[in-house]
């Protein structure tokens, strides 16, 4: 799987993760550190799993519950139409 941000998407590192803009609609999302973390790897074309296993190896998460979690961010953002997956 393949992670891109959509072309109308811009994304801005903050000092407590990063902030999203849809410049379709004027809305923002933000991500914590973990899930800045999170979709800077995948945009850098790591796979979900690839990225679970970081997690879990970087931290206390179990890799079952990383994978949930990286897995649960994609489909928050897919469906907020800010990333296309490909």
């Amino acid at each position: 799987m393949s992670l891109t941000l959509r072309t109308d998407v811009t994304a801005t590192d903050t000092g407590g993760g990063m902030v999203l803009l849809d410049q379709r609609g004027g809305r923002y999302w933000q991500l914590n550190p973990a899930g800045a973390t999170v979709l800077r790897l995948l945009l850098d074309g790591r796979s979900p799993q690839e990225v679970a296993e970081r997690l879990a190896r970087d931290s206390s998460v179990a890799a079952e519950r990383a994978l949930s979690d990286v897995r649960t961010l994609v489909d928050a953002l897919s469906e907020a139409r800010l990333v296309v997956a490909s």
